[in-house]
């Protein structure tokens, strides 16, 4: 028999049920495992352990059932929520007592506009979020990726953003020397503030690199993401020199023009402006965790990890576009559905920021000045796609198997990530 419980919390905005019951759990001073029971009922596929029941859990907590994210009714668009749980915004999350809050934030959540909070991508639990007092810009970044987000739609977005960011994330990586007005100086006075030198080992975290390139990720994002843009991007060499003039200006380069290695724009005109946009590799609804009382976390070592990608951050001259390409969240824009098959991550890392073997052939380049040959496709690309797309673009539906889905994706020596009971968490609380 199930009771309703004397103590109500409302639970947070888009927070997941596991979440709210060891919340619950906590107050009522009571094993999760007991409340657990109340709620929940065998499998129906046979399968070992119990799911959520809504019914059962709106005995027991009253009115408050259909906040939580599962329970919604209608369901949410899961394509446009992150599949994994995460903290929001720690001093929204003060007023919910009894635990951490996880919730199921949409992908443009990066900042708490109200509290001045970097949330960023999935990260760490426990890692503490940074103040973006001294990084304006940042939080005004939101301001206009939000904007985006309501021309655009949701689909259209996510793929301009993140592709926002690989790019910022390669050219991090490769510049050696910045005039005056280049982002890449942004971004080494940003990384300066969210993890002064010599604090690395205690204030590194690949999402502090993200925040650091967040305006012109969203900058850039707002020329990948619109058709029309797409559109010059994928048209003749006159269109391609006025899309590249754009791209440039966003990130401060002077006279910028596509090269044929070492530059992810350049991948991006030839393989992926007439192409529909990338979808998330899963979602929270498609994990066998759904409804259940284990959800995807970081693994055992993440913060071992975390302490050797801050010291070669350090020990790399503090440049984060490493960090941030073997990000998690960067997966689906880093190996696309129509991309090549590479039998490891490294392999696809390097092609995001390629041409086409192809395409050096023919133009007959000699090798050793490949990396100062401009790019220019010489004909329109054909695109059936761009022929018939209109704004606000929805989601595409995949033909054939997902690419692998991890915590991140992982180097060959490197172990999956697992799932833990939630219970787990909440003792470590």
């Amino acid at each position: 028999m199930v009771s309703r419980l004397p103590i109500t919390t409302r639970p947070a905005n888009q927070e997941i049920a596991v979440s709210y019951l060891a919340r619950l759990a906590n107050l009522h001073d009571m094993p999760f495992d007991a409340l657990w029971a109340q709620v929940s009922t065998p499998r129906r596929d046979h399968g070992q352990g119990r799911v959520l029941d809504g019914d059962l859990f709106t005995t027991v907590v009253k009115r408050l059932a259909r906040a939580v994210i599962e329970l919604r009714r209608p369901q949410p668009d899961w394509p446009a929520l992150r599949h994994e749980p995460q903290r929001g915004c720690r001093r929204c999350d003060a007023r919910h007592p009894g635990g951490p809050v996880l919730r199921l934030l949409p992908h443009p959540a990066y900042v708490c506009t109200r509290h001045r909070i970097w949330i960023g991508p999935p990260d760490q639990h426990d890692h503490p979020q940074p103040d973006l007092e001294g990084l304006p810009e940042v939080v005004a970044a939101q301001h206009r990726h939000l904007r985006l987000l309501a021309r655009l739609g949701p689909a259209a977005t996510y793929d301009a953003v993140l592709t926002g960011f690989l790019i910022c994330a390669h050219r991090w990586n490769v510049t050696d020397i910045a005039v005056d007005g280049d982002a890449w100086l942004d971004w080494v006075r940003r990384a300066e503030l969210l993890i002064p030198p010599g604090t690395e080992t205690d204030t590194f975290s690949t999402s502090r690199l993200f925040a650091a390139t967040y305006p012109e990720a969203v900058a850039v994002a707002e020329v990948i993401g619109p058709l029309h843009w797409r559109r010059r991007a994928a048209g003749g060499p006159d269109d391609q020199r006025a899309f590249a003039a754009e791209i440039g200006r966003r990130l401060g380069l002077r006279d910028y023009h596509p090269a044929l290695t070492q530059d992810p724009i350049a991948h991006w005109i030839e393989q992926d402006c007439h192409q529909p946009p990338s979808t998330p590799n899963t979602d929270y609804r498609s994990l066998r965790t759904f409804g259940g009382t284990t959800f995807v976390k970081p693994a055992k070592d993440s913060d071992n990890k975390r302490r050797l990608a801050a010291y070669w951050f350090a020990q790399k001259h503090r440049r984060g576009g490493d960090a941030m390409l073997h990000h998690r969240s960067l997966s689906p824009v880093v190996i696309r559905d129509w991309s090549q098959k590479r039998e490891v991550f490294s392999g696809a890392l390097i092609a995001s920021s390629e041409t086409s073997f192809a395409t050096r052939r023919n133009l007959d380049v000699d090798p050793q000045t490949e990396h100062s040959t401009d790019y220019l496709r010489p004909e329109p690309a054909p695109s059936p796609y761009l022929d018939t797309a209109v704004e606000p673009v929805g989601w595409s539906l995949r033909t054939g198997p997902r690419p692998p889905v991890g915590a991140r994706p992982a180097f060959p020596n490197e172990r999956p990530k697992h799932v833990f009971p939630c219970n787990r968490l909440r003792s470590a609380t």
